[in-house]
């Protein structure tokens, strides 16, 4: 079952159920993949799994900035709103790595590239997104990649 079949029967399943945020996220879901495989007709390349991670992690990092500013705004009503539509994003999205276990991975990229300086970011960098894209935020690849080739 691919994502977008999953959205879908859960779709179905909050109408039957009346969960109104949980039916307004999934819809924004299945609209925003929606757009992307439009985006993709005509090139001969099906939506992946990952596209269609990519597209839910950029969804959820919107909810995160949406509840960062609307906190610093004074409007938890809006931030409790955004919070609740980021943990159910979440729910379609593979578990998160955990700082240490990114700095694992990372550490392991370094020593295979023999960066030592901040000048081999661009060696390192590249090779930590690609294999962390969509377990953990590229913010926080970057910080650890920074720290440990002592950019900081």
């Amino acid at each position: 079952m691919t994502m977008k079949e999953r959205i879908a029967e859960d779709l179905k399943q909050a109408m039957k159920t009346g969960q109104k945020v949980r039916l307004e996220t999934l819809r924004s879901l299945r609209a925003v993949l929606m757009e992307k495989e439009i985006e993709r007709r005509g090139t001969d390349k099906p939506l992946t799994l990952e596209d269609e991670i990519g597209v839910l992690a950029g969804a959820a990092k919107k909810r995160k900035e949406s509840i960062e500013q609307f906190a610093a705004g004074g409007r938890q009503d809006l931030a409790d709103q955004e919070t609740a539509e980021l943990q159910i994003i979440q729910e379609y999205l593979p578990r998160q790595m955990t700082r240490e276990e990114v700095v694992a991975v990372v550490r392991q990229i370094v020593a295979d590239t023999g960066a030592a300086s901040a000048a081999d970011f661009t060696k390192v960098m590249p090779r930590a997104m690609k294999e962390l894209k969509g377990k953990t935020e590229g913010k926080l690849v970057q910080e650890v990649v920074r720290e440990l080739l002592g950019g900081k």
